[in-house]
């Protein structure tokens, strides 16, 4: 039986079926920010701390502490601009280069 052997204890490095992976991977160690071309920009004076920001961000680079948001994490930020684009009150824009 499959449950016998893959659980939430077993290493990613053990691909089961279908993938399931029951472990977080290494992103948290590399810098992906390095290959990004576009940054984004945070106005804290135009930021209403709505927090739509945050779920949108595929890399997580948006931390939220106590309900605030606060500066990108501009070592795995990407630059792909979605948090601009949902931002209500233009608090976030992108400028080219790191």
């Amino acid at each position: 039986m499959i449950s016998d052997r893959i659980n939430e204890n077993t290493p990613w490095q053990d691909i089961t079926e279908g993938n399931k992976i029951f472990q977080a991977a290494t992103s948290r160690e590399f810098h992906t920010g390095e290959w990004r071309t576009s940054t984004p920009v945070w106005d804290r004076e135009k930021c209403k701390q709505c927090l739509l920001c945050t779920p949108v961000c595929p890399d997580s680079s948006i931390p939220v502490k106590e309900r605030m948001r606060g500066e990108f994490d501009y070592d795995h930020c990407k630059g792909c601009g979605i948090c601009a684009k949902v931002c209500p009150f233009g608090a976030i824009t992108m400028k080219e280069g790191k």
